[in-house]
Order: C-alpha cells, then sequence, then structure tokens
C-alpha cells in the first residue's frame, strides 16, 4: 500500500510490555507507516524501551504530551503531531489485532471518515476483561449500532482508524479516559458522514494492569452516547454541541 498511515498509540509506564505490540505492528503492517508512542512526562518507563527500539526501526518513536495526562490527552496531541491522511488509535496493551491495521486504513482511503474494529459484530468477540465493563460495552454499541445506526456496533472501542481530514475538521472535545473513540463516531452520525466496521478479537492484556476507570468515565461516556442520536447538524451545530458536553464533562 502506498497510503499513509500514522499510530498513536497512548501509554502510561509500559516499559518492556510495549516491546511485544511494537514488533507486532511493524510486523504486520504493508502500509507506509510511523508509529508514534504518547506519554504524559519524560520519565515515563515507556521512553528508553521505545528509543531503544526505534533505533532499529526509525518509524517508530516517542512524543511527551503537552496537552495534560491521561489517555484522552495522549491521544490528542498525537494526532496533532501526525500528518499522514490516515491515523490509526491502538492500545499499548496488546489487546487489539495489529494486523487489521492496514484494513482499517483502506476503508477510510474509499471514503469513511472512521473505520472501527467491531467485538460485537458477527465474526468478532471479546476475550476476558471485567464483566461490568464487558456488558456495558457490548450494550451501549449494540443499541448505538441498531437505534442509532453510527455504523458499527462497537463505538465504545478505542482501535479505530479515522480520517485525519476529518479530525481536523471537527476536533477531538474529549479530556478524560477513552471517550474518543464515541465521541467521533457520535459526531460522524450527526453529520451524516460515514463509519464502518470490521469485526475483531479483543484479548484482555496479558501484561500490566488496565488504567480504565469504569465508575469515573461512565457518565462522561453517555453524554456522548446521547449525542449520537437524532436529526443531521451542520458542522458549526456539532462543535457547539462538543462545546457544551465537553464543558459538563471536563468539570465532572
Amino acid at each position: 500500500m502506498s497510503l499513509g498511515v500514522s499510530v498513536v498509540i497512548p501509554a502510561y509506564n509500559e516499559g518492556e510490555d510495549i516491546l511485544p505490540v511494537l514488533e507486532r505492528i511493524t510486523d504486520s503492517v504493508e502500509s507506509e507507516y510511523e508509529v508514534l508512542v504518547v506519554v504524559d512526562f519524560p520519565e515515563d518507563t515507556t521512553v528508553p524501551v521505545v528509543a531503544e527500539f526505534a533505533r532499529g526501526n526509525p518509524r517508530v518513536r516517542t512524543a511527551v504530551s503537552t496537552y495534560g495526562r491521561g489517555p484522552a490527552n495522549a491521544i490528542r496531541y498525537g494526532i496533532d503531531q501526525v500528518t499522514n491522511p490516515v491515523v490509526v488509535v491502538t492500545m499499548a496493551d496488546g489487546s487489539d489485532d495489529p494486523r487489521q491495521i492496514d484494513d482499517l486504513a483502506r476503508l477510510v482511503n474509499r471514503g469513511v471518515v472512521v473505520a472501527a474494529a467491531s467485538r460485537y459484530s458477527a465474526g468478532g468477540q471479546q476475550v476476558g476483561g471485567p464483566l461490568l465493563k464487558g456488558a456495558l460495552s457490548r450494550g451501549a454499541g449494540r443499541s448505538l449500532g441498531l437505534l442509532g445506526r453510527v455504523g458499527t456496533r462497537d463505538a465504545t472501542n478505542s482501535f479505530k482508524a479515522y480520517s485525519t481530514d476529518f479530525i481536523r475538521e471537527v476536533g477531538i472535545h474529549s479530556r478524560s479516559g477513552f471517550e474518543i473513540g464515541l465521541e467521533l463516531t457520535a459526531k460522524a452520525r450527526r453529520l451524516r458522514r460515514p463509519v464502518a466496521e470490521l469485526p475483531t478479537i479483543w484479548l484482555d492484556r496479558e501484561l500490566g494492569e488496565s488504567n480504565f476507570q469504569l465508575r469515573a468515565w461512565v457518565p462522561k461516556y453517555l453524554r456522548w452516547y446521547r449525542f449520537a442520536f437524532g436529526p443531521t447538524l451542520t458542522l458549526e451545530q456539532v462543535r457547539r454541541e462538543a462545546d457544551r458536553i465537553a464543558a459538563l464533562n471536563n468539570k465532572s
């Protein structure tokens, strides 16, 4: 593939646990690519490990976010650094299948603005993980897909490819957690932009600990969930509504 893809990975003190993820990505992706691992501070244990790995593959590098701490800010910062037409967000825990990065990028190249890796479509699966978190995610994803007609049955999964131009157009308003995947899917739906999905098998992380904070983040997810329902909006209206939701989410 000649399509340029930027892979953004938010990381927090992964240390050597990041190595299998980087190895799988560099072994699997056939597109012209770069990998940007984004951390919150220079002393993060992920930094020296990625630096050593990058000596053998200069397309991999780290960046220290100046947008504040947390995965949402790391993802925002990483996306703001890329110049390729497609950006893929994937996790540092190895739960996502990097062999699907090319296929997701192809969907964006064909015209969709969001291409989701779906655990809840036919052929998809979630293996492991907390039961309550999985049940909430599955319920939200399937109801958005069937009732909200957002184009995917897994809007909450962070493993997605995006049109970089689309993100530049609508902006990212989330500042905490992993709301961004749901936010951008909801914005695409209200603008009636195309969204597509591919089934994926998600595996709960084997190394390290998850930083997902269910109780703190669920109310924020719910605001973006509700936003996905409704009539077509103009870009200005989407931005105005997103500002309102962000103001509520960022103070709670």
